[in-house]
């Protein structure tokens, strides 16, 4: 799955010191976007506008349950990623 396919790049939406930061908190797993915004110096809205770019990108998905969503990292996104790193940078980007 290329970013492109949907619609955004994975390195504009990590250009963002707020989507890396929401980035680093997924690293430990799923979470509301109220839990997010309870760790960050960000509202609410401005989470959702983040989540949804990560979204986007390829990067973030999110799973209904009950009346919240949770957003985790999407393992493809970042596997797209990490694959591209590795086949610019090679070895060096381990």
């Amino acid at each position: 799955m290329g970013a492109t396919e949907l619609g955004g790049d994975p390195f504009d939406a990590l250009g963002d010191s707020n989507r890396r930061a929401i980035v680093e908190l997924l690293v430990s797993g799923g979470r509301t976007v109220g839990e997010i915004a309870d760790a960050l110096p960000i509202s609410r809205p401005a989470v959702s506008r983040h989540l949804r770019l990560l979204k986007n990108a390829g990067l973030v998905i999110d799973e209904p349950r009950g009346t919240r969503r949770i957003y985790q990292l999407h393992d493809q996104g970042v596997a797209a990623v990490e694959a591209y790193l590795v086949e610019v940078w090679g070895e060096a980007a381990r």
